[in-house]
């Protein structure tokens, strides 16, 4: 099979690194000492404006100063890589699709991403970044499984025929996820495939 993977939050936890910096950040703009024990406040995608109140500019600004170090920082989760690891194994081929942001000042983002990819021996066939529209890509690209922490994305692609499983985060945590798979780790995630690949056959 063909499977797709997000990496933000479904292969690392880059919420948390990016909470670090986000603190960091607005002390030095405000000159207030923060640190909000953001985790639980968060619900959305859209949790840096929600949380810090900063504006497309401001959030910008920030990008342009720490989202090197955000990224250079992601820890992977738990299992990821012994699970593709065995996904590989099979035969199946393994496609990191992510919505990263390219252009960003002194951050070469294709570069980290596929250094944190060897440093925590993930194996991978393609990577793709900064791709927003995930359902035409899938379409284009043959992918039959996607593994993802966006439920809006999972929504999309399952009511257009593509198989998804949703990583559970904080964002995700409450919606009713429907037919939709939930998992919670990474183990899950190689059952539900397996369970998939059962069903083809």
């Amino acid at each position: 099979m063909k499977i797709g993977i997000d990496i933000d939050d479904t292969t690392f936890l880059t919420v948390k690194s990016m909470l670090k910096y986000a603190d960091i950040f607005e002390e030095e703009i405000s000159g207030i000492p923060t640190n909000r024990d953001s985790f639980g406040l968060i619900k959305n995608r859209y949790y840096l404006k929600a949380l810090y109140g900063w504006d497309d500019e401001t959030k910008f600004a920030f990008f342009n100063k720490y989202y090197k170090n955000v990224l250079e920082e992601c820890t992977m989760l738990p299992d990821a890589d012994k699970v593709i690891q065995r996904l590989k194994a099979k035969g199946d081929t393994i496609h990191f699709i992510t919505a990263r942001l390219m252009n960003i000042d002194g951050c070469n983002t294709e570069l980290i991403t596929r250094k944190s990819l060897e440093d925590f021996n993930i194996p991978y066939d393609s990577l793709d970044l900064h791709i927003s529209d995930k359902l035409t890509f899938f379409k284009q690209q043959g992918i039959d499984i996607c593994i993802e922490d966006s439920y809006e994305t999972c929504r999309e692609l399952t009511d257009n025929g593509i198989k998804s499983i949703l990583m559970t985060t904080k964002m995700n945590s409450e919606i009713d996820n429907g037919e939709i798979v939930r998992v919670n780790n990474w183990q899950e995630i190689y059952d539900e495939i397996e369970k998939y690949r059962k069903q083809r056959n």
